[in-house]
């Protein structure tokens, strides 16, 4: 029995890993692409600026959807084949969504002076927060249809609306950026998020669950008090991950350079697209897969069945990167952007131990270990900054890398520990 669920769990991951790899590739191709637009245009410092503000977009993007989307991956999964379940998910997520990203939008387009100075250091952006305010509704929209699909195991569908999005974000960000420099990138960053949305509907269409009645039932409470847990998991995540960076970010820039903020973005701009190929087959087959199962030895099959297939090739792919990352640095960057090199070692090691960890951690999230979660992400934020300064100041730029390595096998350890009845068949820790 175990081995066939092996089987199985490997044929429906590499089905899987095919599909959301041609989206990735295309979203990869995009972001180098608008990445190398914005090394030779702008130069370290913009990429350093932009950085900052996708941090900030992201933070704002979670909360006007209520962060639930890990939620409706999760119960659509679970109750795809019970038709009056899924209208609870449905119309109650909805509900949740609109009331937070109308007063999300609301609340930003009224204080959008204090963000443009709080990112910018300047007024000169007032407009970006307002159009960020204005089109929130509409890209918190789009992650909800994406988030449904991904329940429902639509790959294909899933796939083509990412592939769209990301060849018209690519388009429009050319355009942009080539014409309105740093201006052009930002609202790029903003209107292709909002556009998804019609792309993305006319995948759903057609969908056997895309019924505007589904949309409208009232709400659930039981699934109301469900979705809250995520809620807050996912919204704790968006306000210390991102905060993290940017706290890191701006003490590179204050104590060492704006340009050295820039070569850090720089790699961490490489790690986070590169992975791409990685967390995408992650969140579209293995959370679900993980919400899905019921006995210990099942998740644990399933954790070394899916192991097995991706650190060998997240090891692969990062050893790649290393040894090429000179030519990667020219074709990516510029020769601006030459003293990153030496950041390469520290940050590739970090990346495959960060993989390892949260191939354990997708747990939390698959069986709403809400309090473990909460707990893991607020502390090993933190760590990461104080781990980043400390570093930075004995090691210079370099110790920002090292402080990822070193914060990420703390956060392995943790996940072992946490977990070590499950990995040695006793019961869920």
């Amino acid at each position: 029995m175990i081995k066939k669920l092996k089987g199985i769990a490997k044929t429906d991951l590499i089905k899987t890993s095919f599909y959301t790899s041609m989206a990735v590739l295309v979203k990869i191709a995009t972001g180098f692409v608008l990445n190398k637009i914005v090394a030779v245009y702008i130069g370290p410092i913009g990429i350093a600026i932009v950085g900052q503000f996708a941090n900030f977009f992201g933070i704002v993007t979670t909360i006007g959807s209520a962060g639930i989307n890990t939620g409706i991956v999760k119960y659509i999964a679970e109750n795809k084949d019970d038709e009056i379940n899924s209208q609870k998910i449905i119309s109650t997520s909805f509900l949740i969504i609109l009331i937070s990203s109308i007063a999300s939008g609301v609340v930003l387009f009224f204080t959008s002076d204090f963000f443009s100075n709080w990112i910018f250091k300047s007024l000169n952006y007032v407009y970006v927060i307002q159009i960020i305010a204005t089109t929130l509704i509409l890209g918190s929209l789009n992650t909800m249809l994406l988030s449904i699909l991904n329940g429902h195991s639509e790959v294909k569908k899933y796939t083509l609306a990412n592939i769209f999005s990301s060849l018209f974000i690519l388009i429009l960000s050319l355009v942009l950026v080539v014409n309105f420099k740093l201006s052009g990138v930002l609202i790029a960053i903003v209107i292709g998020q909002s556009i998804g949305f019609f792309i993305t509907l006319f995948f759903v269409l057609k969908c056997h669950w895309f019924k505007i009645n589904f949309f409208l039932k009232k709400v659930d409470k039981k699934t109301l008090r469900s979705m809250s847990l995520f809620s807050i998991m996912t919204l704790v995540t968006a306000s210390t991950g991102p905060v993290a960076l940017m706290i890191i970010r701006n003490y590179i820039g204050n104590n060492l350079s704006w340009e050295e903020a820039g070569y850090w973005q720089g790699i961490w701009t490489i790690s986070e697209v590169y992975l791409m190929l990685i967390t995408s087959s992650l969140s579209v087959y293995y959370l679900p897969r993980l919400a899905s199962l019921k006995t210990q030895k099942e998740i644990k099959t399933e954790i070394i069945s899916t192991s097995s297939i991706i650190l060998p090739i997240v090891s692969f792919l990062a050893l790649i990167i290393f040894l090429s990352k000179n030519l990667v640095v020219k074709i990516l960057f510029s020769n601006d952007f030459t003293p990153m090199l030496s950041l390469f070692k520290y940050q590739l090691l970090g990346d495959v131990i960060k993989i390892a960890s949260w191939l354990l951690s997708y747990q939390m999230l698959a069986k709403s270990m809400t309090k473990w979660y909460i707990l893991s992400e607020i502390i090993f934020s933190s760590s990461f900054v104080i781990l980043s300064i400390l570093f930075i100041n004995f090691f210079g730029l370099e110790g920002a890398s090292i402080a990822f390595s070193v914060n990420y096998l703390l956060y392995f350890i943790f996940n072992v520990l946490l977990f070590r009845k499950l990995l040695f068949f006793n019961s869920l820790a």
